[in-house]
Order: structure tokens, then sequence, then C-alpha cells
């Protein structure tokens, strides 16, 4: 018998009271961090999806967020909180994420992971997404590879 654990955290649309903790995060996370500006302005994009995930007092935990192109959910950042790491936060923000990509019409998923980011790699392998490609220099600050990576959603009803 397999036991039911509640969420580790609560996962909610991305709005402004959230960007401060998300810049810390995205500072923390990324050599290369996205500005205050690129997330307001994913607030205002018809095709971004970012969600954060708070944890039990309210504070934010980690986000995640991806584009809606045509048939396609591109996964565009994903990042927890350093001392939230190792929890599962990441596991619900894209097991989540990937979930309502599907409601959104989304028949594949795709992101790009730092070359060294084996912890990553690994999560996302375990969602059944698979390396499909490679982007020689995609990191400028590093000049470090990025693994594209492809998960296709199974239609049930076909």
């Amino acid at each position: 018998m397999s036991v039911h654990r509640p969420p580790m955290v609560t996962i909610v649309p991305l709005a402004e009271q959230h960007l401060n903790a998300i810049l810390e995060i995205e500072v923390e996370a990324y050599p290369e961090p996205w500005s205050r500006g690129m997330f307001y302005d994913e607030l205002r994009n018809n095709h971004s999806h970012f969600f954060v995930a708070l944890d039990g007092v309210g504070a934010v935990a980690g986000y995640m967020g991806f584009w809606l192109v045509l048939d396609e959910a591109h996964i565009t950042s994903v990042a927890v909180r350093a001392e939230s790491r190792g929890r599962g936060i990441g596991r619900e923000l894209l097991s989540f994420l990937l979930n309502r990509a599907q409601e959104a019409g989304a028949r594949m998923a795709t992101l790009e992971v730092r070359e060294s980011n084996a912890a990553a790699q690994a999560l996302y392998a375990a969602f059944g997404f698979e390396p499909v490609g490679r982007r020689k220099g995609y990191y400028p600050t590093t000049n470090e590879d990025a693994i594209l990576m492809l998960k296709e959603f199974v239609d049930i009803k076909a």
C-alpha cells in the first residue's frame, strides 16, 4: 500500500509580487540570470506560462515556465531556491508544468540544459525527456554547450 503524501508546495501563476523572490533565485541559480524586465515581459506574453512554488509559509521556493508555440511547450526556466533543493520541489513543478502544457494543447516539450548539469538532466530523463541535440556554446558566460531534450506526449485518444 502506498502512502500519499501532500504536496510540499502550492503552485500558483507568476504574479508581479513574486518578482523580487524570483530574481534572487535567478541570480543564485544561473550565471546568465534573466532581468526583472524579462520576467515582467513574461507576465504580459500570451504564449508564456510561468508558475511559482510557494512553501508552507508562502515564500517562493522555486519557479518554472514555458512558452506554448503551436503544439510545442518550450520550457524556458526551471529553478529552485538553493536551500530548498533536494526536497522534490523541482519534481513537483515539472510534473505540474507538463500537465499544464498538455492541457494547453502541447504535443511535445523541449528544453535546453547545461551539459554539466547532471542533476537536471537526470530529473528530465525521469520524466521521459531524451537528448536530441546539442547547442554549441549556448551559454555565453561559460561558453558551455546545451543539451537539447525532447519529450513527446502520448496521445491517449489515438
